[in-house]
């Protein structure tokens, strides 16, 4: 029976967005359980987690995403895993204040990144008839709210792609799911937190006792552990579906 030291033993993984938080934490769970990976993140300076591969990329444009796609397909030979973790967005007083260059950006990076290397990648796990995509959403989708709208339409949007991409390659053996993170610890999420704070002049932390049923934030590693669920075996028959990992902070329906 396949352990977590191994089970994805063999398995080439690429994550964007892995330098720090929610992607770093994903990096080392699937080293953990054996994955050969690779992340990203726009500056050279970022530090990977200790034994995964690293490449300077801007997944925003097509030429980043393209070079990033060459660069993987040179060391590793392809993936069998691929994450998009990579995503975010500043917040602004309300909707009417989001200039059109932070929609466009908010698109680009968090839906438009994600179809540029699926387009780039996906074709090899069909020659291969396996593989497995996950797309990090936000459980914000669930209730937008002005401030973050450019984030969490950019984000409905991935959804809705990443649930028509699943029943599109389900028939070569590649899995599509998504992972929708509530409020997590993370050193970007405290910024955006504090800035939105600043905007609205209140406080920079919610009592998470308060607004969580199961009573704290998350962390990464609640996310991460939703991840490697979904890469592995353990949900070989679970495709098209969005994972809300928020302690049931963000009403269903």
């Amino acid at each position: 029976m396949a352990t977590i030291e191994n089970e994805l033993k063999g398995k080439r993984a690429l994550v964007t967005g892995g330098s720090r938080g929610i992607g770093a934490a994903v990096v080392r769970q699937l080293l953990d359980a054996g994955a050969e990976v690779i992340t990203t993140a726009r500056s050279a300076t970022s530090t990977a987690p200790e034994g995964a591969g690293f490449v300077t990329a801007d997944v925003r444009t097509r030429a980043g995403a393209e070079a990033l796609a060459a660069a993987v397909r040179e060391r590793l030979g392809g993936v069998d895993i691929l994450v998009h973790n990579a995503g975010g967005a500043r917040p602004y007083k309300d909707a009417s204040a989001i200039p059109d260059e932070e929609w466009q950006d908010a698109l680009e990076l968090n839906y438009l990144a994600s179809v540029r290397l699926d387009s780039l990648l996906a074709p090899g796990m069909r020659e291969r008839r396996t593989g497995m995509i996950v797309h990090i959403s936000s459980a914000a989708v669930l209730t937008p709210m002005g401030p973050f709208l450019h984030y969490t339409a950019a984000k409905a949007a991935l959804e809705n792609y990443s649930r028509g991409l699943a029943l599109e390659l389900a028939p070569f053996g590649i899995r599509v799911n998504t992972v929708s993170p509530g409020r997590v610890a993370t050193p970007g999420g405290e910024e955006t937190r504090e800035e939105w704070a600043r905007l609205s002049e209140g406080p920079a932390r919610v009592n998470a006792d308060d607004t969580t049923p199961l009573g704290r934030d998350g962390r990464s590693e609640d996310i991460a552990d939703a991840v490697l669920f979904l890469a592995s075996e353990r949900a070989g028959w679970l495709t098209g579906s969005n994972i809300v990992v928020d302690g049931g902070e963000f009403p269903r329906g």
